[in-house]
């Protein structure tokens, strides 16, 4: 006689990995919706875009978007949160703590350059923040996102500025995130050598202007 048990076992194995399978092809698809979403709202922005649209752009009927997201606020605002969480990694690793000995223009050079290869390679991010109409509540995330950016370079100022007073750190901190995030327009409206010069114009600008600040660091004359 066949193993009844064995058989059993079998089957509920089986049932198990029946909606595991569903749910990778789930977020397959959703990744999918995202993606071409996020194509559109760089091409036509936000507020023109349509799901018929990304719908079109991801190869796939109104229909199956439907299934995943019940309108574009829906689909951007996940986009959205996708981004912020990935955006905290990136900025926490830029802002990681960095040897004494570290020259100014390398950990000025490291921090920018993880920053604005984020934003290059995710120009959706940009286009959803700036347009006139911002989905959800993905404008509050980013606020929030950017106070604990100025708090983690203020930690940074604080061991590279010790005879500052916590208010010149603060001030410091915002002036640094204001110089960036000015650039950021200009860097994202080139590319190329352009964009490349421009990256190292906002290099310069914040090495002049913290270099009186930090004062004489090793590897600086």
């Amino acid at each position: 006689m066949p193993d009844t048990s064995e058989t059993t076992e079998t089957s509920q194995a089986s049932k198990k990995e029946q909606p595991r399978r569903r749910q990778a092809r789930g977020e397959r698809r959703i990744v999918q919706l995202l993606e071409a979403a996020a194509r559109v709202f760089c091409t036509t922005g936000y507020t023109a875009a349509s799901t018929n649209a990304i719908a079109r752009e991801a190869g796939v009927s109104p229909g199956t978007l439907y299934q995943f997201f019940p309108n574009k606020e829906a689909i951007a605002i996940e986009l959205g949160d996708r981004l912020v969480h990935e955006m905290r990694e990136t900025y926490g690793q830029a802002l990681a703590p960095v040897d004494p000995a570290t020259p100014l223009e390398v950990a000025v050079g490291s921090a920018v350059d993880r920053f604005i290869a984020f934003n290059t390679e995710r120009p959706v991010f940009f286009a959803l923040l700036h347009g006139p109409d911002i989905p959800g509540r993905m404008a509050e995330a980013h606020d929030q996102l950017h106070a604990t950016i100025a708090g983690r370079i203020e930690d940074l100022l604080a061991s590279l500025m010790p005879g500052a007073s916590p208010a010149d750190v603060t001030r410091t901190a915002h002036v640094c995130l204001a110089v960036y995030k000015s650039g950021l327009e200009l860097i994202l409206a080139h590319e190329g050598a352009e964009r490349a010069a421009y990256v190292q114009e906002i290099k310069d600008v914040l090495i002049r202007y913290l270099q009186p600040l930090v004062g004489d660091r090793p590897g600086q004359g």
